[in-house]
């Protein structure tokens, strides 16, 4: 269940302790149908690793066990997961809350066709990668026909009643930069998010969540390869705010790994940076007792500084505007 990891790298970024657990963050697996060049996950149609039934019954058990409120389902595209569909009706069971990451397209994939009237039937919130209302700037970061793709995607989720003001569906979009900048006020963009999708698109969506690109995977190596990495570590920095820490997601998250081992986020994960606990190995969900979580200190290193510069950045979007 443990494998040794080398020790955390050096930072100056403050330290931080837990608080109450109340989401789980479960990916998964890498596999998507899409190759995003922001993506902090390296995800793509060419990964092959998906979360087996047997390590989603051992993460099923650890929420069934926990006070949980909400189950946040990721990837990679998590639709792509065989058990998928299982994973929310069991939680669903257990009275959580859940999220679906979904990147929009996925729901236009064959054997997908029923996917969006099965979220909508189970009354699961989806939170939808859109990185911008501009056609040729999604295509440019998404690839070819990504945007007229999401737009369909959207219009079908509109029509479950998903993004209606007199709707309990919720439907939210998440914007993340083109570049190595911060993102916009988020209050602001999405007010031009409600305008633009209404006026030319006819699309409805509930709320808006802004997030700066995190400098790892994909993205970090996209930064190196183009001599920005430090510039934009710079940006970070100073522009980071000891104010964002209170609301830092990973006080009340942990992110599950395909394989079932547990991170204080979704980006520790991908940097192999595991919770904090005796020794520094990777600690299993089978293994953790989430009424201990609380106090315990959070790995950190240089990343986490994306999560605290300008308004801050979580999966929920903006910490303050």
């Amino acid at each position: 269940m443990h494998a040794t990891l080398p020790l955390l790298q050096h930072t100056d970024f403050p330290a931080i302790r837990r608080g109450k657990l109340e989401i789980v963050q479960v990916n998964l697996g890498y596999l998507c149908n899409q190759q995003c060049l922001h993506c902090h996950v390296n995800a793509s149609p060419q990964r092959k690793e998906i979360m087996t039934r047997e390590t989603a019954l051992q993460v099923i058990e650890f929420i069934r066990k926990s006070e949980v409120t909400t189950v946040d389902l990721t990837g990679g595209a998590p639709e792509l997961n065989p058990h998928f569909r299982f994973i929310v009706e069991q939680v669903r069971g257990l009275g959580c809350h859940v999220i679906d990451r979904c990147n929009l397209t996925v729901l236009n994939e064959p054997g997908q066709e029923d996917t969006a009237a099965f979220l909508a039937a189970h009354q699961v919130e989806i939170t939808a990668s859109l990185p911008c209302y501009m056609e040729e700037n999604v295509n440019a970061q998404r690839g070819n026909g990504v945007f007229e793709s999401s737009i369909r995607a959207l219009h079908a989720l509109n029509a479950l009643g998903y993004g209606l003001d007199d709707s309990e569906r919720v439907l939210n979009l998440v914007y993340n930069p083109q570049g190595p900048s911060l993102p916009p006020p988020q209050c602001t963009l999405e007010q031009d998010y409600h305008k633009h999708l209404k006026d030319e698109y006819n699309v409805d969506f509930n709320h808006l969540f802004t997030i700066t690109n995190m400098p790892i995977k994909r993205f970090g190596s996209t930064l190196v390869s183009k001599g920005q990495f430090s510039e934009y570590m710079d940006l970070l920095k100073q522009n980071s705010s000891k104010d964002n820490l209170v609301a830092v997601m990973c006080r009340n998250l942990i992110s599950i790994d395909w394989q079932g081992y547990v991170y204080d986020c979704d980006f520790n994960q991908m940097l192999d940076l595991p919770i904090l606990g005796a020794s520094n190995t990777r600690t299993h969900i089978s293994a953790v007792d989430g009424a201990r979580l609380p106090g315990q200190a959070i790995a950190v290193a240089d990343h986490c500084y994306a999560c605290i510069a300008g308004q801050g950045s979580s999966c929920g979007g903006a910490l303050a505007e």
